[in-house]
């Protein structure tokens, strides 16, 4: 279950958001009467990309935690020393993965210039409007950053702790 906001189709993944967060959703109605509104918001878009990008997280941190040992009384002096780059590789790549999320930001939060857009729905508008300098410019900071973040997780975590066990 934790591993499915890697493969459903972002449309689907911001659906199942929509209707946990909306108003007549199970949180979201909860969140209503504390007057407290998740979908069309900044903090919608901040939760929709951590749920596309925290299997990336998960599937890190699992790679690191096979470097230390298990047992919970030694967990702070053990198991988090060795784990910590691999957990912080992890989240390196789940910004990187959220930096790009599309589908499941735009169904939750929406496009409001200033309040909710994404880079990723900038580039979208910037294409469909036909600002190509503009598209260029934002494609090009995002690659950018993607590619640094990359190799910042590359170094971090040995190659082989990245690579799925048998």
């Amino acid at each position: 279950m934790l591993m499915l906001p890697l493969v459903l189709p972002p449309t689907v993944l911001g659906y199942y958001l929509l209707v946990l967060l909306g108003r007549r959703g199970v949180i979201g109605g909860w969140l209503d009467r504390f007057d407290i509104q998740l979908v069309f918001t900044w903090q919608g878009a901040v939760i929709a990309s951590t749920v596309v990008a925290f299997p990336l997280v998960l599937k890190s941190a699992r790679a690191a935690r096979t470097l230390g040992v298990s047992e919970a009384s030694i967990f702070f002096r053990v198991t988090l020393p060795l784990a910590a780059r691999g957990i912080l590789a992890g989240g390196l790549l789940a910004f990187a993965r959220a930096l790009g999320e599309f589908g499941t930001t735009l169904m939750i939060a929406g496009n409001l210039p200033g309040r909710t857009q994404t880079l990723s729905v900038a580039v979208y508008v910037a294409v469909q409007a036909g600002d190509d300098s503009t598209a260029n410019f934002l494609v090009l900071v995002t690659s950018v950053k993607c590619v640094v973040i990359l190799l910042l997780a590359g170094r971090l975590v040995p190659q082989h702790a990245l690579l799925p066990s048998r």
